[in-house]
């Protein structure tokens, strides 16, 4: 009997096969990237804020319904956000604690912490609005942290978890759409708040740039060199904006939209002379725009159903307190829906952020 073969083009669609299936498993690395340290905002934080005084919480139902052991813990989502999946890739814990959370300890914080505030901004006046965690506290916890893990593992190895770990910063869209442009009077601003002071947006975004440079020279001048700084996301098509854009029937605010991308491709442009300018120091710009506008844009592309309304209640407007599980109008599958809050993203469309920035930037640049 002939021995059995396989023609060329078998083998071709066998390979194919093969690698659709590869690209269907979540991206791990045992990488050169210790720990995962985290400052920012609400995109970001892990539940720093279930502990301050604050309207501003999440740490109750149905927050936190698709987390593990469906535990809300303070994250503004159903489930896990970016830092999560970032750390997981790294071959890390599949989450990164709050720093403020009683649960952990420095034994824990020692491959990964958090130490963002929902609702602050790079302007003090932004933390000011609902009274959470200012940047320079979150630069405090951060030294405060430092000297507990020099204490529990010694100045050798403390020194080699802060300057190889992985920094991710992301916070901005406070400081436009909880600062700037609300009709809110803001303390210490003599009511006027910094649109009087910035009548053109341009001005207000130097004003942050300024501020943000502030702050990664002084995360580089406590021991930072691995920098992945993330940009603001299409602001203008938050539920919450189009639930307020009555002229514009709903749609997206395009003018908030041109102000991310503006903000965005000076953000860029620092990374780039920052890189320049401070030793060994390796910063990316982490975009998602273009990705998270993508998603909006073809939200069936990626498996979405509903982009325009939120999840929890109604989807129009409700965040924090608002969005609460006495509400009967809340979503059963959040994974149909591209937004879990007015403001904040599903757990599913964290992940596919995430996944992309890990893939074509993080994994690439740091491992």
């Amino acid at each position: 009997m002939a021995p059995c073969t396989c023609s060329s083009s078998l083998l071709l669609m066998a390979a194919a096969a093969i690698s659709q299936l590869l690209l269907l498993i979540p991206t791990r690395c045992s990488a050169k990237v210790p720990a995962v340290i985290v400052f920012g905002d609400s995109s970001v934080d892990a539940g720093n804020n279930n502990v301050i005084s604050t309207v501003l919480k999440s740490n109750f139902e149905p927050y936190g319904r698709d987390f593990f052991d469906a535990r809300p813990t303070g994250r503004f989502s159903n489930g896990r956000i970016p830092p999560d999946f970032i750390s997981e890739a790294f071959g890390l814990r599949p989450f990164v604690p709050a720093y403020l959370d009683p649960m952990y300890n420095i034994s824990d914080f020692a491959i990964g912490v958090c130490f963002a505030s929902a609702g602050t901004g790079y302007d003090n006046e932004t933390s000011n609005v609902l009274n959470v965690i200012p940047m320079w506290k979150e630069l405090e916890y951060y030294t405060e942290y430092q000297q507990k893990l020099r204490s529990y593992l010694g100045g050798k190895k403390a020194y080699k978890i802060i300057s190889e770990a992985l920094y991710i910063v992301s916070l901005g869209t406070n400081d436009f759409l909880e600062n700037y442009y609300s009709s809110f009077p803001i303390p210490g601003t003599n009511g006027g708040g910094r649109r009087a002071q910035f009548p053109v947006v341009g001005q207000f975004e130097d004003f942050l740039m300024l501020l943000a440079e502030g702050f990664i020279r002084e995360l580089h001048r406590l021991g930072a060199r691995k920098i992945s700084f993330t940009g603001i996301p299409p602001m203008g098509c938050l539920p919450l904006e189009r639930t307020t854009n009555f002229m514009g029937q709903h749609e997206c605010m395009e003018e908030y939209n041109a102000v991310a991308k503006d903000f965005n491709g000076k953000l860029g442009a620092m990374v780039d002379r920052m890189n320049r300018e401070l030793p060994r120091l390796r910063m990316v710009f982490s975009n998602p725009y273009d990705k998270f506008y993508e998603i909006i844009n073809k939200p069936s592309a990626f498996g979405f159903d509903v982009v325009s309304v939120a999840c929890c209640a109604t989807g129009l407007y409700e965040m924090s307190y608002l969005c609460n599980r006495q509400s009967p109008f809340t979503c059963t599958d959040a994974s149909k829906y591209v937004f879990w809050d007015s403001f904040h993203p599903t757990e599913k469309t964290s992940q596919i952020l995430a996944e992309y920035l890990i893939k074509s930037l993080l994994l690439p640049t740091f491992s």
